[in-house]
């Protein structure tokens, strides 16, 4: 396969699916391509396997979300933006279906059409409805096959739109009311089901009706805890994306440091010694900082030939922390007066010695 900028799961890891599909000899539920053990080494790893861990985060949540994909209930992720629940969407996908790509990018303009199937109408008008005349779309390729449907940030359709999967999630059909006979009707496979996401930010814009949420169990996908964890997942994940932009350096660990704490500190509302911080109204999320980071060594390498430096990553806060609320960048500039100033450490020093970088 030709190189393309970011491979879905089943290609990106096929290898490792490869050797748990040949080893794998526990019971699997009907349409699953893995069993829930296997499943589970893929997304947390596994050492004796040699398995990277791909999701950081508690195991009993990605445990919760494999049993009620193995039930007849859609799975809804929730949590703040930047928590991987995306991510953990599409390796439940990969692993349960061998395919992840059956996805519906939520938004306002979305329609029935572009969940469920619209038509070839040069077909129509030449033959009338037909199967051939049908144009499938995700959720009835997903049911056809027996396969996993992924609804991304769902609470941005609009309501009845939300609504058109109440009869796929309740009877397991799609009724095709232009087409005769058994055409009329779509059964699902077994391995059909739907994982939805929904980041609590967005959850007020399109709230979803009390039908469709009693069709679905809500897992909540949190932060990460741990500032160790944090460290090395921002330092493998920028490292991984600077190796495929061709860009031979990388940010040094006392700068990832910086970045990672300054994340966590205005994340949180407090400095590691216990002061209060202005609330941020942008969502610094492990993502953000994974993006910080990358585009802090492309700058520097493009710009200059050489590793990054403190300005690199301020340059680098000026698009992500400050995008949401003007009110952020003064929130950030306190924090570098009233927080980093103070700090005796050299890497500390750089960083608000950068600070003139701030638009």
């Amino acid at each position: 396969m030709s190189k393309i900028q970011r491979p879905p799961a089943e290609i990106l890891y096929s290898s490792e699916l490869e050797k748990l599909r040949a080893s794998d000899s526990n019971e699997k539920p009907p349409g699953w391509q893995l069993s829930l053990r296997a499943v589970r080494k893929f997304i947390l790893g596994d050492d004796e396997l040699g398995l990277e861990p791909k999701f950081v985060g508690h195991p009993a949540t990605v445990d919760r979300a494999m049993v009620t994909l193995a039930t007849q209930r859609g799975l809804m992720l929730v949590g703040e933006p930047g928590t991987a629940k995306s991510l953990l969407s599409e390796l439940l996908a990969a692993a349960i279906s061998g395919h992840s790509t059956h996805t519906i990018q939520g938004g306002a303009s979305i329609t029935e059409d572009q969940i469920r199937y619209s038509w070839n109408y040069a077909l129509l008008v030449a033959d009338g409805p037909s199967r051939k005349s049908l144009v499938p779309a995700p959720v009835y390729r997903a049911m056809e096959e027996g396969r996993i449907v992924r609804f991304e940030e769902i609470t941005r359709c609009p309501l009845e739109v939300q609504d058109t999967l109440l009869s796929v999630l309740s009877d397991r059909v799609m009724a095709v009311p232009e087409l005769e006979g058994k055409e009329g009707m779509l059964f699902a496979k077994p391995g059909f089901n739907l994982i939805a996401t929904a980041n609590t930010r967005d959850r007020g814009v399109n709230d979803m009706s009390s039908a469709l949420k009693r069709r679905l169990n809500f897992e909540s996908v949190f932060p990460i805890a741990d500032f160790e964890v944090e460290l090395e997942l921002v330092k493998r994940e920028s490292s991984k994306l600077l190796t495929e932009s061709g860009v031979p350096v990388s940010v040094p660990d006392e700068l990832l440091d910086v970045l990672v704490t300054t994340f966590r500190e205005l994340r949180s509302g407090h400095t590691r010694e216990g002061a209060a911080l202005s609330a941020f109204s942008t969502v610094l999320s492990t993502a953000e900082a994974v993006s910080v980071a990358h585009s802090a060594a492309l700058r520097s390498w493009y710009l200059r030939g050489e590793s990054p430096r403190a300005e690199d990553v301020v340059h680098g806060l000026n698009g992500s922390a400050t995008k949401d609320d003007p009110e952020d960048r003064k929130r950030l500039r306190a924090y570098m007066e009233q927080t980093v100033k103070l700090r005796p450490k050299q890497r500390w020093k750089a960083f608000y010695e950068a600070r003139h970088h701030l638009s």
